[in-house]
């Protein structure tokens, strides 16, 4: 179990004899060999349960422990977040993400993410410090599946195949409202506003290609309509920050429990505030893409959480 305020690595050194700071950096990479010096000097290395020096020639089989505290946290610190695998080889990985859960580190949340719950599963299954390669993001609030690369070249390969748009996203979405068409496709661009963002919110809307909006395409098709609700999923055609909560908004069905990209209303809706719903309803249930490695097509889905699966059961 890890201490919250700090993380202890262990390690065995192989036949090779490589110094000990040299050693920790190279077991390590996010932590620059200056503040593994300074550790070492600190005595947060132990060799054997001993105070070294940095240079000091490492046997095979000796024992060696790494403190880091919790200032010194990152994206690649291990840590004990409980993750539900669908799919892993050698090179990928595909999560099911929670609500709630940040896919990585920002300026105020340095800790507590997908990245360092991957990061300690690696540590666990592998005992290697693989560093996974993010190639498309979930909202905090967004649950579903994301892939993730585990070597350089599956990262180089999915990347393209996102950029150039080979994967499919499906995503399932509870909106306000019933949805009359079938199925129709949105296609309204999207850009941000950048004077005064620290005052406006949000930052993303609808704007004219003039303005500086990008292109955005959003498909969707009813799954099953309610007395006031309707359950649709949708293909985002293009990858702009929040496209799907801005189209459905813009088509007059926001998202039940979004509060932010809801025009024209106040607060959440009596569905949300009936159930104390607090986020989106917004679930990434499939996703659809080549292997890096040899081609083959994945088509992989998640489970809808269970308070979003609830919730539609009742309706």
């Amino acid at each position: 179990m890890l201490d919250p305020e700090q993380l202890t690595f262990e390690f065995t050194a192989g036949a090779d004899k490589p110094r000990l700071d040299e050693y920790v950096a190279g077991e390590l990479p996010k932590i620059s060999l200056t503040r593994i010096r300074r550790l070492i000097a600190e005595g947060d290395v132990l060799v054997n349960g001993e105070k070294s020096l940095k240079g000091v020639r490492l046997a095979a089989g000796d024992r060696v422990s790494v403190k880091i505290f919790a200032a010194e946290k990152s994206s690649s610190t291990p840590e004990p977040i409980p993750l539900e695998i669908l799919f892993e080889d050698e090179s990928l990985i595909v999560v099911n993400k929670p609500v709630g859960l940040l896919v990585h580190p920002s300026n105020t949340e340095k800790s507590g993410t997908l990245l360092n719950g991957l990061a300690y599963h690696f540590w666990q299954t592998e005992g290697d410090a693989i560093r996974p390669g993010l190639i498309h993001r979930l909202d905090r609030n967004t649950s579903g599946v994301i892939v993730l690369a585990k070597t350089a070249r599956a990262h180089r390969t999915l990347s393209k195949h996102f950029r150039e748009r080979w994967v499919k996203k499906s995503y399932l979405a509870l909106v306000r409202g019933r949805v009359e068409r079938d199925s129709g496709e949105i296609d309204a661009p999207i850009g941000s506003v950048q004077k005064d963002r620290a005052k406006i919110w949000p930052h993303w809307r609808v704007m004219e290609e003039k303005d500086g909006g990008k292109p955005a395409q959003t498909r969707y098709k009813v799954v099953r309509r309610f007395a006031a609700h309707t359950l649709l999923e949708l293909e985002p055609l293009t990858g702009r920050t929040h496209q799907i909560r801005i189209h459905c908004d813009l088509i007059g069905h926001p998202l039940v429990g979004d509060s932010i990209y809801a025009s024209g209303t106040e607060g959440l809706d009596s569905l949300a505030t009936q159930h104390k719903i607090k986020h989106h309803l917004l679930h990434a249930f499939r996703l659809v893409f080549r292997h890096p490695a040899g081609g083959r097509e994945l088509n992989i889905e998640a489970p809808m959480p269970g308070l979003m699966r609830d919730l539609i059961a009742k309706l």
